[in-house]
């Protein structure tokens, strides 16, 4: 199965609650982290509600 690296590269500060919650749940503590997940339909979700603040690449397992 695929993994995604995923990096937190725009501070969530400005944007909805929900938003920061996300990047919080996806593993995410400070600007500039990156975490690695599998890629699933429940990861792309979180992805895709904030997608202006990460960068996405696909890793090789």
């Amino acid at each position: 199965m695929a993994k995604l690296k995923i990096t937190w590269r725009k501070s969530a500060i400005g944007y909805a609650s929900n938003q920061r919650r996300t990047i919080r749940a996806l593993g995410l503590h400070r600007l500039g982290q990156a975490v690695q997940h599998s890629d699933s339909p429940v990861v792309r979700g979180m992805i895709l509600k904030v997608r202006h603040l990460v960068e996405v690449e696909e890793v090789g397992e």
